[in-house]
């Protein structure tokens, strides 16, 4: 295995759900900013990945490549075997939309439309029935701890308990990778510890999660981490299949 890049030539303990290679990027306006420079990384299913680096080091550019919310310039990325780079857009936002789930650092809420409401949405675009969509998305708010806050609005709920719903809403249609930009990035400290451990619990349950932070309590939790600058990974890079053993807890520590 090449400790540099993080190429990995075997598959987790129950495969590889994430494989890019050679993956670059590349910015033009006035000048152009290569951000990303020849990326290899395998992320195994049932993983949990962090992503940290300084500003502008590459690390949301990554995961918005390795989602498909970016083209590429090169290289190549499969999620779950799927070229990415060969789906025309509507064939990779159908993919997406089936495979990805997706939580920012904004919650992204619809503030018209309750916590239920807006966690079916998901279910409702694939085409689910109402009733199916509704029975998921309670179902789905009741395993994140707020089925009892379904029917309350955005400005109803707190910062965490609105982050839930996101996450909610991410898992409703049971994708096989879940990204999160700076998921804890607008939270105080007690609602980052919860974010955290529901993140910790449903990996535990086998979902993949790939998030991108600045946190490095949030990073210390995760199954791996890879640090990234000027456009490469720079350390974390280890096989994936050593990631998926459960740590032991960990603590955000108040904010100072």
């Amino acid at each position: 295995m090449d400790h540099e890049n993080g190429q990995n030539g075997q598959s987790g303990q129950n495969g590889t759900i994430v494989e890019a290679r050679e993956l670059r990027k590349v910015y033009r306006g006035g000048s152009e900013v290569e951000a990303l420079k020849g990326i290899d990384l395998d992320i195994a299913r049932g993983e949990l990945l962090a992503i940290i680096g300084p500003s502008g080091s590459g690390k949301t550019t990554l995961l918005n490549c390795l989602s498909g919310l970016e083209r590429i310039d090169g290289g190549e990325v499969l999620v779950d075997g799927k070229d990415l780079a060969k789906l025309s857009d509507d064939d990779r936002t159908e993919y997406r939309a089936k495979s990805m789930g997706f939580v920012f650092q904004a919650f992204n809420l619809l503030p018209v439309l309750s916590a239920v409401e807006n966690v079916e949405i998901p279910m409702l675009l694939l085409g689910e029935s109402s009733k199916q969509a509704r029975a998921r998305a309670m179902e789905t708010l009741e395993n994140v701890g707020l089925a009892p806050r379904a029917n309350h609005r955005p400005d109803q709920l707190s910062g965490g308990e609105q982050q839930r719903v996101a996450v909610a809403r991410a898992l409703v249609h049971r994708p096989a990778v879940v990204f999160a930009d700076e998921p804890t990035g607008n939270l105080d400290s007690e609602s980052t510890q919860s974010i955290l451990d529901l993140f910790l619990r449903l990996n535990a349950d086998g979902q993949t999660i790939v998030m991108v932070t600045h946190n490095p309590a949030v990073a210390g939790a995760a199954r791996r981490t890879i640090a990234m600058r000027d456009g490469l990974i720079e350390q974390g890079a280890i096989d994936p299949k050593e990631a998926v053993a459960t740590p032991g807890p960990v603590g955000v520590p108040p904010a100072s």
